[in-house]
């Protein structure tokens, strides 16, 4: 019975280790933002709160413009 509980704790362990060190856990390194689609609408400099430049890792590159209405992704600020 000594036996077999070790393997239980051994294989539960292990099952912990996969899971923190797995890339489905949101852990710092991994972008927040990135934008998948782009808006071609051009946003009042009035109505604009913030911009962040989208982290490198995103697969595709851009700014998060964020207004009182929400959150837009444009390809370039011009």
């Amino acid at each position: 019975m000594e036996m077999k509980m070790s393997w239980v704790c051994l294989v539960l362990g292990l099952v912990l280790l996969m899971t923190i060190s797995s890339d489905a856990t949101n852990f710092l390194g991994h972008p927040d933002i990135c934008c998948f689609s782009f808006v071609t609408f051009k946003i009042p400099d009035k109505e604009i709160l913030e911009v962040v430049k989208t982290h490198s890792s995103c697969p595709r590159k851009g700014y998060v413009i964020t207004t009182p209405r929400g959150r837009y992704c444009k390809k370039n600020l011009q």
